[in-house]
C-alpha cells in the first residue's frame, strides 16, 4: 500500500464516505489514486467508497478517454435522519467554509473567526 498512512486508531468526525465525497467535489477529474492518497485509503476502499456513492445517488461517472469524470450530485439528501434533510451541498459547503478558515493567515480570518 504505497502512500496509505497506517490505519488511524482513534475515532475521527468524518466518515471515509464523506472524504471520498469531498475529495471527487474538489477536482470532477481526480483519479483512483490520488483520492486513495489523500484520503489515506487504499485504492480498492476508494472503489468501494465510489460504488457506494453511486449507488446512493450522490455521484455519477462518465468515461472520457481513459479516466472517469465523476459528478457530485448536490441535491441528494443526507442518509441519516438526524442529518435533518440536509443536502450534500450543504455538507460540502460546510467543509470548504472550514477550510477556508483553518489555512487563513491572521489577518485573512474575520474577527469573530467565521467567514
Amino acid at each position: 500500500m504505497d502512500g496509505v498512512a497506517e490505519p488511524y486508531a482513534g475515532w475521527t468526525f468524518l466518515t471515509n464516505h464523506a472524504r471520498v465525497l469531498a475529495a471527487v467535489a474538489e477536482d470532477e477529474a481526480t483519479r483512483i489514486r490520488d483520492i486513495a492518497a489523500r484520503c489515506r485509503l487504499t485504492e480498492r476502499a476508494v472503489q468501494r467508497i465510489i460504488a457506494d456513492l453511486e449507488e446512493g445517488g450522490y455521484l455519477t461517472h462518465v468515461r472520457q478517454g481513459r479516466s472517469n469524470l465523476y459528478r457530485v450530485s448536490p441535491d441528494t439528501v443526507l442518509r441519516h435522519p438526524a442529518d435533518g434533510g440536509a443536502s450534500v451541498a450543504g455538507l460540502l459547503a460546510l467543509l470548504v467554509r472550514h477550510d477556508r478558515v483553518a489555512t487563513a493567515t491572521p489577518a485573512d480570518a474575520e474577527p469573530d473567526g467565521q467567514r
